[in-house]
């Protein structure tokens, strides 16, 4: 096929893509009506499907799996009755969000391939698997309309937190830490009503912004409060969602541009010494931290 026939073919795809989109976005605005009427619920899955299947014919992979994900998410809502409420309008909002990015920047772009749509696609996982479990979720609570939705909160916290040790591995640059940012964000939308959830979240975000302190620094400490932070939110231990003082420093306010980074929080966080042997290095390691922090230990070094 010559490039004039290949231009022709893209440029169809992306204007019926652009009225699927718009069929997606005006039933995602108003799901919690949309959701009852079938027929919009049909539109909004055929509309998903059909882009899937023009970027598969065309060969966009990662405009294809983002549409796919869209379009299992909606068959569920097809399938079930659920009760929407606006946490998952904010979800399949954010799902039509990065499907609509990818189709903008295949449009500005002749030169578009997967290889440029790696951090959008990993973003779009991390908010679509939280719409899957959440989607669960409500389904699990079923009929009782009064009930709350009991969300797996682990496991949302533990698909965000992977996400973001992802990111910690990583040079440290503005991207990076802009999207660490926006990862740590979205962690409030697993808690949007709970205050005290939503003031750590806000700390936590702070934190990452900081550049006084190196990734490495960052990492450890902003990992472990959010993983144990996300454990009292699943057990109902509000008033134990506290930051570490570590946390609460982190989110002080950035020295200047001539000033150097303070050493108190490496004073504050222990240096242990690690024997090169491995049963040394188990034995070293049993002494200084619990059974719950050596299982948080392997679950990050297993990652």
């Amino acid at each position: 096929m010559d490039t004039a026939s290949q231009q022709r073919i893209l440029g169809y795809f992306i204007e019926e893509a652009k009225e699927h989109l718009q069929t997606l976005e005006q039933g995602i605005l108003n799901l919690s009506t949309s959701a009852q009427d079938a027929e919009m619920v049909n539109e909004m899955f055929r509309a998903a499907h059909s882009v899937k299947g023009g970027a598969a014919m065309l060969g966009y992979s990662s405009i294809q799996k983002t549409a796919h994900r869209l379009e299992d998410s909606f068959k569920i809502l097809k399938d079930n009755s659920i009760n929407v409420d606006q946490k998952l309008e904010s979800l399949f909002l954010a799902g039509c969000d990065h499907l609509q990015d990818l189709i903008d920047r295949l449009e500005s772009s002749p030169d578009f391939s997967d290889a440029d749509a790696i951090e959008t696609l990993e973003k779009a996982e991390s908010n679509f698997s939280v719409l899957q479990s959440y989607l669960e979720c409500l389904l699990s609570e079923g009929a009782s309309e009064n009930s709350p939705a009991t969300v797996n909160i682990a496991e949302e916290v533990t698909a965000i937190l992977k996400q973001m040790l992802q990111l910690f591995k990583q040079a440290d640059s503005p991207a990076n830490r802009q999207e660490l940012q926006k990862l740590a964000q979205s962690l409030g939308t697993i808690a949007p009503e709970q205050a005290t959830w939503q003031k750590f979240i806000a700390i936590a975000t702070k934190a990452i912004s900081n550049r006084k302190y190196p990734f490495k620094t960052i990492a450890q400490i902003v990992i472990r409060d959010i993983k144990q932070a996300g454990d009292n939110l699943d057990q109902g231990k509000i008033n134990a969602i506290v930051p570490s003082k570590n946390l609460q420093q982190l989110a002080a306010t950035a020295p200047a541009s001539n000033e150097t980074a303070a050493p108190v929080a490496a004073q504050q966080i222990p240096q242990i010494p690690i024997p090169k042997e491995p049963v040394a290095a188990a034995n070293m390691l049993k002494k200084v931290f619990n059974s719950a922090e050596l299982s948080q230990i392997i679950k990050i070094l297993s990652s």
